[in-house]
């Protein structure tokens, strides 16, 4: 009976095991879910971020650098930790962070009240009545008619909002560098804890399993970053009748908050099952040493963490960075977080200023082909890589080809040319010539110069004539007719059309279509698609893993990692931000004073500021990949005395050898056998 009841405790341990294991898996791949859900949703709303709290692109790009900075205060802490903590309640406690987090950053829209855009529409309390932009304009500046006021009920708040227009993004910042610190510990030690207590054949099967459900999470974060864009940030609290601008309005501001707290639940549903895992597991096969491996476990590993040196850290890094190939993958690295940070952070606002598409609908592009083509162009370049078995010089070869083609086709983009947006008194003249001078001087003209308009408004309507006025008032409209989107202003003074006199055109609100720009999308789409596809085809980085002696390969990960996220992830959407502004042509106005969020852009400017920055950093990457092509071809290639023939090698196969040593055709497995140093 003793051993019976013996044999089914170990098969009752086997099954719990099992059960823990299973119960992990599908946690983890939640969580990676999650993260990458929350994380692509963050990057989306970036521009609604940017005018809801009236802040610059370089603001925006500090905001977006914040998980950075909180990924890496704790990533090396994690990393070094690795087994010696309770791994399974650490990533419980990750997932909780970020969820709080997430929350923090959806305080200010309850603190801030309704969001208030520029605009100058009257409500009229008599459908008869028509109202003139011009005069209106006047008697606001003189504020000497009351009468008026009331009649006119001008809806541009009269207090100054100082809260809403101050510092709460500082919410938003911190709520971010939170989110960065509780993603930290969901990778590196739940890739260890799954290969820690899983069978060599399962590990990688796993893990891939795990990553593949992570790349569900961006696609969905930025299908619900589309859909919460195309709604009104006030939603439900507001008439949306009322409302005078549309989702392609550059004063439009969706509901950024609404996806943060469906993303912050997702974190938190995905903290719960980590909580009752246990600290270990037995290893699968092995769960019979189940008893002896928890009571042990915590306190080897306790001692193992007293007395591991840190001179191992530093003979490392002095190991990898005197390895020639694996400097120049490092450089290529980081640059290539430059580019790649750099153009997710401003993709949306570069459509939506460049190609007249809205930020819901780029939100949408991005989701539902580009990402879904990247994920399609990683799983090909591994599946050409097994397919052919590319050794490191053929993986070297493939990924140079790949993106000196890639880079080829990216300074394509530079021929998706679209026309400045003409805006009169600002790009263009009031007679539609080309103005030179962005100055507030050229903002009245002779059309407009009795309507004594304010300087530093933008509520844009569209003259028959297509060129865009900053305000009714600066096309001279005397008088309009409907309310809400529908409004149209009539006897425009400065709008000139053929065939027409002067002071009989009308405007209607918004900004004028370029027409050109919206036929160039498509082709620009395709393009950028075609480049996403072949860049992830050559994006597997085997060669740096095969690069360093097999000791090294966590720590040349760990590195490899590391400087991406500070020297790339952490500066470029800053800089690239900072440069972006300057091609602000027109700048939103706080209710207290100050500049907000840019309103208008010199398209061409952007145009050259964006791609030339994201072309300028790849072609340093073609660099560094023809360099790092060159040192894998001297360092991996077969020595003249130790060439095989492979006709000879084929015969003597047919006669029974089954293969050839590694060691006979790359010397630098020799030397790795061997313990040498001569691979590094």
């Amino acid at each position: 009976p003793s051993q019976i009841a013996h044999r089914n405790s170990e098969a009752e341990a086997q099954r719990s095991s099992l059960q823990n294991m299973r119960i992990f898996l599908g946690a983890l791949a939640f969580s990676f879910f999650a993260k990458g859900f929350s994380g692509s949703y963050m990057k989306s709303m970036s521009t609604q971020i940017e005018r809801r709290f009236e802040i610059s692109s370089s603001v925006v790009g500090i905001i977006d650098g914040s998980f950075e900075i909180g990924n890496l205060m704790v990533m090396i802490l994690v990393s070094y930790l690795g087994s010696k903590v309770h791994r399974p309640k650490v990533i419980a406690a990750g997932c909780l962070i970020m969820s709080f987090g997430t929350f923090l950053s959806v305080m200010p829209h309850f603190l801030m009240g309704r969001y208030n855009y520029e605009r100058i529409q009257l409500t009229e309390e008599n459908s008869s009545t028509s109202l003139s932009a011009c005069i209106i304009s006047f008697l606001l500046q003189i504020s000497s008619s009351e009468s008026c006021f009331q009649k006119c009920k001008y809806v541009f708040p009269t207090g100054c909002e100082k809260v809403a227009s101050s510092y709460l993004w500082i919410f938003v910042l911190m709520g971010n560098l939170l989110c960065g610190i509780g993603e930290a510990p969901i990778m590196p030690l739940g890739m260890s804890y799954v290969d820690d207590f899983s069978k060599e054949e399962n590990s990688a099967f796993y893990i891939g399993t795990i990553r593949s459900c992570g790349m569900v999470g961006p696609t969905l974060g930025f299908l619900l970053g589309s859909f919460c864009a195309n709604l009104w940030v006030d939603v439900g609290m507001v008439d949306l009748e009322s409302l005078t601008i549309n989702p392609k309005d550059t004063r439009w501001v969706g509901a950024w908050w609404l996806g943060l707290v469906i993303c912050g639940a997702v974190s938190f549903l995905a903290s719960l099952p980590f909580w009752f895992l246990p600290y270990s597991l037995p290893k699968e096969g092995d769960e019979k040493n189940l008893n002896k491996l928890s009571e042990s476990s915590w306190e080897k590993n306790k001692l193992n963490f007293l007395t591991q040196p840190v001179t191992k850290s530093v003979s490392g890094s002095s190991k990898l960075l005197g390895n020639p190939v694996f400097l120049v993958y490092l450089l290529l690295t980081i640059l290539q977080y430059n580019s790649m940070v750099g153009l997710i952070t401003f993709e949306t606002k570069f459509m939506e200023q460049q190609f007249n598409v809205s930020v819901s609908r780029a939100i949408f592009l991005i989701g539902v082909i580009l990402l879904p083509i990247t994920i399609l162009g990683m799983f090909l370049g591994g599946f050409i890589i097994k397919k052919f078995k590319l050794h490191i010089t053929g993986m070297a070869k493939f990924g140079c080809a790949t993106f000196i083609a890639a880079y080829l086709l990216n300074l394509l983009y530079f021929t998706c040319d679209c026309e400045v947006l003409q805006v009169a008194g600002l790009t263009v003249s009031y007679s539609g010539f080309k103005n030179n001078g962005t100055t507030s001087s050229a903002d009245v003209n002779h059309c407009n110069s009795d309507c004594s308009c304010v300087l530093n408004q933008w509520d844009p309507v569209c003259g028959d004539n297509g060129i865009t006025y900053m305000t009714a008032c600066f096309a001279g409209c005397k008088s309009s007719i409907g309310t809400g989107k529908n409004m149209v202003f009539h006897n425009c003074s400065c709008v000139q059309v053929e065939g027409l006199e002067s002071g009989n055109s009308s405007a209607v609100l918004g900004q004028c279509q370029r027409e050109s720009c919206t036929k160039t999308f498509p082709y620009f789409l395709a393009l950028l698609s075609t480049c996403a596809l072949i860049l992830a085809l050559g994006g597997t980085p085997t060669y740096m893993i095969i690069s360093v002696s097999p000791d090294l390969k966590s720590f040349a990960v760990g590195i490899d990692a590391l400087c991406g996220r500070i020297l790339g992830g952490l500066p470029a959407p800053i800089y690239f931000g900072a440069l972006i502004d300057q091609t602000c042509l027109k700048w939103g106005t706080k209710r207290c004073g100050g500049s907000g969020s840019c309103r208008v852009y010199d398209t061409k400017a952007f145009r050259n500021v964006y791609l030339g920055l994201i072309a300028g950093l790849r072609a340093g990457c073609c660099f560094l990949y023809i360099t790092l092509f060159i040192l894998i071809i001297k360092r991996f290639r077969p020595a003249s005395n130790e060439l095989i023939d492979l006709k000879s090698t084929e015969v003597s196969s047919r006669k029974g050898s089954t293969s050839v040593s590694k060691n006979e055709t790359f010397p630098c497995a020799k030397a790795l056998a061997a313990n040498e140093e001569t691979c590094l």
